[in-house]
């Protein structure tokens, strides 16, 4: 047989065969998909169907995680203002004990008795008098003084003199001894204050 007159019989027929080949491929998807590879459903994405529909695990794992820094956060912020909370009460109370501290500095100072430099002589004088007299005596004239005046005597006298006048005043009787406790806790605000005043600093 001509060779010419085979290629040209064969040439049409394994075109149709190509063409039957391919059609019959498109009609069967199962089998083009076992030739290119896995399904995606395999892979575990789904991206048949809408848009919507789809799943890709790798996002769900990336939503998870933001969704955990995000609870974290939360978390943290709400420490934050808890702490911030317990700071502000915090303040509030230093700034309470602050006030506090400054009345009874202001209440301190207003009972310790100061003595003026131009007054040390005559004070000097009179607390000389005084413990050259008897303790009744003195206290008889104790009597008579301001609270002040005689703390500022008193200051330049020894403890066991005063003491000595403070406990006849005291005998006077209820408004004297009241009167005599009130004297000596001024005194020893005053002999306090003084004391730390003249102390020498480090």
């Amino acid at each position: 047989m001509n060779p010419v007159l085979i290629q040209r019989i064969i040439t049409p027929v394994a075109g149709a065969l190509c063409f039957l080949g391919t059609t019959f491929l498109l009609l069967e998807p199962s089998r083009v998909a076992r030739h290119l590879g896995p399904r995606p459903q395999e892979s575990g994405a789904v991206v048949t169907g809408p848009s919507w529909n789809f799943v890709n695990p790798e996002l769900d794992q990336l939503m998870a995680e933001l969704r955990s820094e995000k609870e974290l956060l939360a978390r943290k912020e709400q420490q934050l203002q808890e702490l911030a909370a317990r700071l502000q009460a915090e303040r509030a109370e230093i700034n309470q004990i602050t006030q506090l501290v400054h009345r009874m500095q202001a209440e301190l100072d207003k009972n310790i008795v100061s003595i003026k430099e131009e007054e040390t002589a005559n004070l000097k004088k009179l607390a000389k008098v005084y413990t050259a007299m008897t303790p009744e005596g003195a206290a008889a004239i104790v009597r008579e003084l301001p609270d002040e005046m005689i703390v500022k005597i008193f200051s330049f006298m020894k403890e066991a003199e005063t003491a000595a006048i403070l406990e006849s005043l005291g005998k006077g009787g209820t408004n004297d001894a009241r009167r005599a406790a009130e004297i000596t806790d001024q005194l020893r605000l005053t002999r306090v204050r003084n004391a730390s005043s003249n102390a020498p600093r480090p």
